[in-house]
């Protein structure tokens, strides 16, 4: 069974491979420095006395609608337009001079409808902000945090406009998705590639 199981794998390898859009991972436009750890990924620049990072996970990042089965049939080509990583990610502003972090946490809706009115031109959307102590890597649930869901739409498009004056527009969304989708399947194939190395182990 393992022999069979390791030829599969193998054969798997072979073909995503050759699908593999990127043999690198895609750059993000406008001076982000990108520093990948396993399936995290941080973008970071500078920008006039502040520091913005965006933090973003690959795993769970595709949308389960895409249907394993169906693909058999179709091109390799064809297919992968399908399989496309939206992954949440959080935006981190840190003013030089100010001992806080504003963190906007930010996703992909995933009916790109929006709800009513200008939200339907932007394909992310912020869900929560809150300020947090520099340096803390887990969030502190003591901390106010904002969820948008009532918030008023002025205040809305202001923090979109925040996000977009640093660098965080649709353009950096597409980007991101671009970028997550290509670190996603560099890690499905390496994790195929140990996938068999450990099956064939004896």
């Amino acid at each position: 069974g393992d022999k069979a199981f390791a030829q599969f794998l193998a054969d798997e390898i072979k073909e995503e491979r050759k699908i593999q859009k990127h043999k690198s991972l895609p750059k993000v436009s406008g001076g982000w420095e990108l520093e990948v750890r396993g399936t995290e990924a941080r973008l970071a620049r500078k920008v006039a006395g502040e520091k913005i990072t965006v933090t973003f996970n690959i795993n769970n990042s595709i949308p389960p609608s895409v249907d394993e089965e169906a693909q058999d049939d179709q091109k390799p080509d064809e297919q992968e337009p399908d399989i496309t990583s939206t992954p949440n990610f959080v935006v981190e502003v840190i003013k030089d001079d100010t001992k806080q972090t504003l963190v906007l946490d930010c996703h992909y809706p995933e009916d790109e409808v929006g709800q009513e009115g200008e939200e339907e031109s932007d394909i992310f959307t912020i869900r929560e902000v809150s300020f947090q102590p520099p340096g803390e890597s887990d969030w502190k649930d003591t901390n106010y945090t904002l969820n948008t869901d009532s918030l008023d739409w002025a205040l809305y498009d202001h923090l979109m406009d925040f996000l977009a004056d640093r660098g965080v527009d649709n353009t950096f969304a597409d980007e991101l998705i671009e970028l997550s989708t290509a670190l996603e399947h560099q890690e499905y194939i390496k994790f195929l590639e140990d996938l068999k190395s450990f099956v064939k182990c004896q």
